[in-house]
């Protein structure tokens, strides 16, 4: 009977307990133990603290709604690199149920349910060139390219080159978002484009 009710947030991407709380309008420490209960027998599943999804949701996200679920991961983040490079059609490398972001707190994956989101951080200077689409964080293309090349640079992460098409890659914005990156970027760039 409850969990009738509770599937009545299958419009949400995520709901909180506090959400539970008021659709069954019971207390929020009953809305908490439900939550548990109900992820115990898999009928929602947990993204993190106070933050849950209906399985049968989960089951059907769109790339977009994936890249939300990202957001609230690590706050503050976005999406970027191949994952960002692949939702604008830039590389030929498609990336399925594996989604990558830029962050500020700490590099961490988490794996919900076959779906693995990875973040990396990077200093404050360089958390820049992102926009909101919809309800998502994102880079620029531009930017998503210039944040791989960055940590390629430092090698923290592996990036197939060949793999894009620079010529959707807008040469002014690279040049100007790549004058905040440091000499060892900027050479791995000039040998792709002379900037």
């Amino acid at each position: 009977m409850k969990y009738g009710l509770v599937r009545n947030l299958k419009e949400k991407i995520y709901f909180s307990p506090n959400d539970i709380s008021k659709i069954l309008g019971i207390k929020i420490n009953s809305a908490k133990v439900l939550c548990s209960r109900y992820t115990e027998k898999g009928l929602i599943i947990k993204l993190k603290r106070e933050f849950y999804t209906l399985k049968e949701k989960w089951e059907i996200l769109s790339t977009e709604e994936c890249f939300t679920i990202s957001n609230i991961l690590q706050v503050p983040s976005y999406i970027s690199l191949m994952t960002a490079l692949s939702y604008y059609g830039i590389t030929t490398q498609i990336q399925r149920d594996f989604y990558e972001n830029i962050c500020l707190k700490r590099s961490k994956s988490y794996i919900i349910d076959n779906r693995t989101f990875y973040f990396y951080k990077i200093t404050p200077a360089f958390y820049t060139g992102f926009k909101k689409v919809n309800d998502f964080f994102i880079a620029e293309k531009e930017k998503a390219f210039l944040d791989a090349i960055y940590l390629f640079s430092l090698r923290r992460y592996k990036f197939d080159i060949s793999s894009i098409d620079i010529e959707k890659i807008d040469i002014e914005k690279l040049r100007t978002f790549s004058t905040i990156y440091p000499e060892k970027t900027k050479k791995i760039i000039s040998k792709i484009w002379k900037i």
